[in-house]
């Protein structure tokens, strides 16, 4: 059990300054003083620091992206501490290119055992290619029966993807659909978009020839190129989601396209952020052959938000929604995730005055404290 005194809290709107009670994983009790507790109580001063829900990154590679420049490019697992020390208590996997060398029971079981080392953990079946992999061997199957996974990975309009026709998306699309709803889920196809000019041509097309609706399609990398930007906007503007990369090199960030949509009278409630982390990011010749790879961090979406606040001058409030708030909302998560509210699982972080994290907390327990990993994956020194 533990007593947050003092602290600024924000929902992710800022709720003022006071206490708040973690017990048994949850948030228990939320007041601007909490009296002295008849039992035995571990308190954390949050004399000015900001107490804000814990990060939901909803696109990391956790067993590892990677593999387009042979079998040794293939990038190494997640670490739990490298999570944590992001902020991130929440995370959603999924494989990327590699749906050969990397199977999506290797994906199942590294989700659970983050999730017994003390995040929260699902997954996206299905890989880049239409084919899958799944673990039953259908995607639908698996949304229906397998509680971790939350909807199906998709590549569009790259040259790694399956070249599907708008036909064949439409009829993934309701594949997914449909097994969702068997589910009670959100419903969610995920769209690895790469840099072909079709854009999400193929995506319209279904919108325009179908009944299926737009928040179904979850496009991410949306800000790859300024031409898939303008189609996200378009996406935004008929009431659809995107998802926006951080730490891309070479192209806008996400704070400068949410700058933009704004000033375009655009909904950002429908925006969120993710870091592809433990993904690989490459280049290419004109030839099509390999020219550089590397790995992406996972700490790129901590790292985006406090640049929102301290370069671009946003407040906290503004730029926190979009990895905690909207992906709970998009993925149904809502009012367990994204929040600091009384009944939600406690996943909490305390910054500093200069936004630095100095403790992480998910569901329940300390992982990082004083700025320092406390609790380690199993085979972490």
């Amino acid at each position: 059990m533990y007593l947050i005194r003092n602290a600024r809290i924000y929902d992710p709107a800022y709720r003022g300054k006071g206490d708040v009670l973690i017990c048994g994983g949850k948030i228990e009790w939320i007041a601007e003083r909490i009296p002295e507790l008849p039992v035995p109580c571990t308190e954390l001063n949050g004399e000015g620091m900001f107490l804000v829900p814990g990060l939901l990154d909803c696109h990391v590679h956790v067993t590892g992206g990677g593999g387009e420049g042979g079998f040794r490019t293939r990038a190494p697992e997640v670490a739990f501490s490298d999570l944590t020390m992001a902020g991130v208590t929440t995370v959603m996997g999924l494989l990327g290119t590699d749906g050969l060398t990397r199977s999506v029971e290797n994906l199942y079981a590294k989700i659970k055992a983050l999730d017994s080392e003390g995040i929260t953990a699902w997954l996206f079946t299905g890989s880049y290619a239409a084919a899958g992999p799944f673990l039953t061997g259908r995607a639908d199957r698996d949304i229906v029966f397998v509680g971790e996974v939350l909807g199906r990975k998709l590549a569009l309009s790259d040259h790694r993807a399956s070249q599907i026709t708008g036909q064949e998306l439409a009829e993934i699309a309701a594949e997914v659909r449909t097994a969702s709803m068997i589910a009670g889920k959100e419903g969610a196809l995920v769209l690895h978009m790469g840099d072909a000019e079709t854009g999400l041509e193929p995506v319209r097309e279904v919108l325009e020839k179908t009944s299926l609706p737009v928040k179904l399609f979850r496009p991410t990398h949306v800000n790859r190129n300024p031409r898939l930007l303008e189609e996200g906007f378009w996406l935004l503007e008929k009431g659809g989601y995107i998802d926006l990369t951080c730490g891309m090199t070479g192209q806008k960030n996400p704070g400068d396209c949410v700058q933009e949509a704004k000033k375009r009278g655009l909904s950002t409630d429908r925006i969120t952020f993710s870091s592809d982390g433990q993904g690989s990011w490459s280049s290419y010749r004109p030839d099509g052959s390999l020219l550089e790879m590397g790995v992406s961090p996972v700490d790129t979406v901590y790292r985006e938000i406090r640049r929102m606040v301290t370069e671009m001058g946003m407040k906290l409030e503004e730029a926190l929604p979009f990895a905690t708030s909207n992906p709970a909302r998009a993925y149904g998560l809502c009012p367990r995730k994204g929040c600091v509210r009384e009944g939600a699982d406690a996943d909490i972080l305390l910054l500093d005055e200069d936004l630095n994290i100095r403790t992480v907390i998910a569901r329940g327990q300390i992982m990082v404290e004083e700025g320092k990993a406390v609790k380690k994956g199993t085979y972490e020194r």
